[in-house]
């Protein structure tokens, strides 16, 4: 891994073994189930224990005060997709793309990302659903591999039901691609996500100036290939996931019967439900729930599904995506620590709960023994206030 910003020479010594040892005192640390004064040892790029108390040891980084939380883990983001096409059909270069995006998740505390990509195209719509994942894929890895990145990144395939090349995209995959995490996407017109049509036209006559005869022969055609494809394409992609080793998420449940769906199909992370039902059924299911930063933060849904908050409220809220916007991650978080009256709690909708739903146990706690993936924040009224941010004790931001 390639050092981006230097460690300074007094926060890091070398022991008789050689193993770099790091200490960041007198920091307010926040744990799984409370917050406590005191210091984190490093030792390599793990965390070799945490004293309490506000003493600073020679040699220590003292964070004067300012919080340590654990590096967030960000299992939802279009963010990538901003950088590579910033206006509609206006496509530029991948690889800057990439690490301009890997730039902007290490300034807001984002240290592990599952790159979120499109599966499935469709051939004839002249919005931008082109085949892209398989070869966007393989430039993340190879910079992954190069060490050119400062985050973490897997890959995320959003795999959707409703295009004509859904199976063969994902054919295209195999268990060495990193691939964490699959999600099943419907976004047939008229249903879940998209089931109030008139915003559905209001955004596609915006965004790739449709008229309304273009938006109803739109409809028609997607509901076709949806009725016809669906349930093949699930099953399917259920498969693909089994094979390739990803954890399975359902998208944009809206009744009670798609919680049933995603029960029956062995899913048990579900992003963004729609409606109160949903999440109710996902609970009832066993199925952690994600809901959006942005929707938390501007108290509501842009497509006018459920509100975030009011989820939270009612117990329903386990997991925070930034969504398209990576620096509401950290924010969204101290706004559900001002909802719940417990820090703790909303930290770990961001950093322990995403990571054990995908199985990274090694990350998203302040602990002995985990990946010294840390974030040195201090809060003020406006909004957290990110100072440091580090990846395997190595400073990335």
């Amino acid at each position: 891994m390639t050092s981006y910003l230097t460690v300074p020479a007094t926060a890091t010594n070398t022991g008789v073994s050689g193993v770099a040892e790091q200490c960041f005192a007198n920091a307010r640390i926040v744990l799984a189930d409370r917050v406590m004064t005191g210091a984190v040892h490093i030792s390599g790029d793990r965390i070799a224990g945490i004293t309490e108390g506000d003493h600073v040891p020679a040699g220590a980084i003292d964070c004067r005060g300012d919080m340590l939380l654990p590096g967030l883990v960000e299992l939802h983001t279009d963010n990538l997709e901003r950088h590579m096409e910033p206006r509609p059909k206006v496509k530029l270069p991948h690889v800057p793309a990439i690490l301009a995006h890997d730039g902007e998740l290490a300034s807001v505390g984002i240290t592990t990302v599952f790159d979120a990509l499109r599966v499935g195209s469709m051939v004839s719509d002249k919005e931008h659903w082109n085949r892209y994942a398989r070869e966007v894929a393989s430039e993340i890895l190879g910079l992954r591999a190069r060490g050119a990145l400062r985050v973490r990144h897997l890959l995320h395939l959003r795999a959707e039901v409703c295009s004509n090349t859904l199976l063969e995209e994902l054919s295209e995959f195999g268990p060495d691609d990193l691939v964490g995490l699959v999600s099943l996407m419907d976004h047939t017109p008229g249903q879940r996500q998209f089931r109030d049509l008139s915003k559905l036209r209001t955004y596609y006559s915006g965004k790739y100036g449709y008229t309304g005869a273009e938006f109803d022969t739109l409809v028609a055609a997607r509901t076709d290939l949806g009725d016809r494809v669906r349930i093949p394409h699930e099953q399917a992609t259920v498969s693909e996931a089994a094979r390739l080793g990803a954890t399975l998420a359902s998208h944009d449940d809206t009744t009670h019967a798609h919680v049933t769906r995603s029960a029956d199909l062995g899913i048990r992370l579900a992003e963004f439900p729609t409606t109160p039902e949903a999440a109710s059924a996902c609970r009832d299911a066993g199925i952690r729930i994600i809901m959006g930063a942005p929707n938390l933060v501007r108290g509501g849904s842009h497509s006018g599904n459920v509100a975030a908050a009011e989820l939270a409220e009612n117990g329903l809220l386990d997991i925070l995506s930034s969504d398209y916007v990576p620096s509401l991650l950290l924010y969204s978080a101290f706004r559900l620590a001002a909802l719940w009256d417990d820090l703790p709690r909303a930290i770990r909708t961001v950093s322990a709960a995403p990571a054990e739903a995908t199985g990274l146990h090694d990350r998203g706690r302040i602990a002995e023994g985990m990946l010294a993936d840390m974030i040195r924040v201090e809060p003020t009224k406006e909004a957290p206030v990110i100072r440091a941010v580090w990846r395997g004790a190595e400073r990335i931001g």
